[in-house]
């Protein structure tokens, strides 16, 4: 691969700090309903016409209700409202695609599936504002390369790293796990709305934990403190599971019950009055917040699959960085960078940079030849990439 450069990686691991917003933050409701939007899309242009068509639906916003919160119960006295936007086909050949049934109904299912004391008939409303996307952007989207290979829609790049460390596979763990347990019957309490800040200085691990207590599951002050204290050893024995057996765990730390001030919600989610949220704001493809890991702002839910590198390149340079330490022994660690040009095709960037690092110094040029058959190798599995996230077996948020 001519446009390949390989440089050295010197890591340090002094310092660390992760973040991941959980399902109920209001910034990743705009991705999943961007995301959950384009896969709906995908499913219904595919069974229609047989292929996917072009469209970015990757700008969402969410603007936060009001409520009462109260113990034993409370009420949403304004609903959050929700703006999913974007550009897509909506007519072909003089068939109509119901664009904002698909929006409005993948929504709610979503969050009927996610928020568990959320009612997104009662609590929220929808306005689809998709509109037809330009006809030079659809014509790039028509056209194919060599091997019939679609053409970049943008010029922009992807990063990863790899391998996740300890810490960083904690964080994501502790939030996976949290929401996937029955919350309508283990610590019902427990909001969706969860974010995990964990800052590592040398060996002492410290993590702060915000979560959306709900009213309706608690009698009193006491039965909220009883449900913070619950949570705080939860997330300390996910941690020891994880090699932080020492770590601090602080939860819900703005409270002053004597005021009355706490972190109490109808939802679940501060979407119902303390916050908004907007795709891209939160987690990146892998999952996580990482200052001192390379990252890149694009928001990658919603865009299309089949030739947005702003989504491909980032899921693409995560696996790329990961099969290169899992398959060659001696790169310990690996950080990705691919950039695209728009109208080259996807499989063929305009560079692609791995910062590796080897064990016992080994030399990189004595690597070159593996690495890039295994970088070609995935750039030629791009096609059953989309596969998966049409499927939405792969994760961007």
């Amino acid at each position: 691969m001519h446009n390949l450069v390989l440089s050295r990686l010197a890591t340090s691991d002094d310092v660390e700090v992760v973040e991941r917003k959980g399902a109920g933050h209001p910034d990743t409701i705009c991705d999943a309903l961007a995301e959950t939007l384009s896969r709906n899309l995908c499913r219904e242009y595919q069974r229609r016409f047989g292929h996917i068509l072009h469209h970015n639906v990757d700008k969402a916003l969410l603007c936060g209700g009001r409520a009462l919160p109260a113990f034993g119960g409370g009420r949403v006295t304004e609903p959050v409202r929700i703006f999913l936007a974007g550009r897509a086909v909506s007519k072909l050949g003089g068939e109509i695609v119901p664009i904002e049934d698909i929006a409005i109904e993948g929504s709610r299912a979503w969050l009927r599936a996610n928020l568990h004391a959320l009612d997104p008939d009662r609590h929220v409303r929808i306005e689809a504002l998709v509109q037809r996307g330009s006809q030079d952007l659809q014509s790039l989207f028509s056209r194919r390369g060599a091997q019939d290979i679609p053409l970049a829609n943008d010029t922009s790049f992807g990063v990863a790293h790899a391998p996740l460390s300890a810490l960083e596979r904690c964080v994501l763990s502790i939030e996976r796990r949290l929401h996937g347990r029955d919350r309508a019957y283990d610590h019902p309490a427990w909001g969706e709305d969860i974010k995990i800040m964990a800052v590592r200085n040398v060996g002492r691990l410290n993590l702060t934990i915000a979560c959306a207590l709900i009213g309706g599951f608690l009698a009193d002050t006491d039965a909220y403190l009883g449900e913070k204290a619950a949570l705080a050893a939860w997330v300390r024995a996910c941690a020891s599971e994880h090699g932080f057996p020492e770590c601090e765990v602080a939860v819900n730390t703005a409270d002053d019950p004597p005021s009355g001030s706490i972190y109490l919600t109808v939802t679940g989610t501060s979407a119902e009055a303390g916050d908004d949220g907007q795709v891209g704001r939160g987690n990146r493809v892998n999952g996580l917040i990482t200052p001192w890991r390379p990252m890149s702002l694009e928001a990658a839910a919603g865009k299309n699959p089949v030739s947005h590198v702003g989504k491909i390149y980032n899921v693409l340079a995560t696996r790329v960085a990961g099969v290169l330490v899992s398959a060659v022994p001696e790169v310990t660690e690996a950080h990705c960078l691919i950039v695209s040009q728009i109208g080259a095709p996807v499989s063929t960037p305009a560079l692609v940079n791995l910062r590796l690092a080897t064990g016992n110094g080994v030399p990189l040029e004595q690597l070159r030849h593996r690495i890039e058959e295994l970088v070609a190798d995935q750039f030629g599995r791009i096609p059953e990439l989309v596969g998966e996230l049409v499927a939405g077996t792969i994760d961007v948020f």
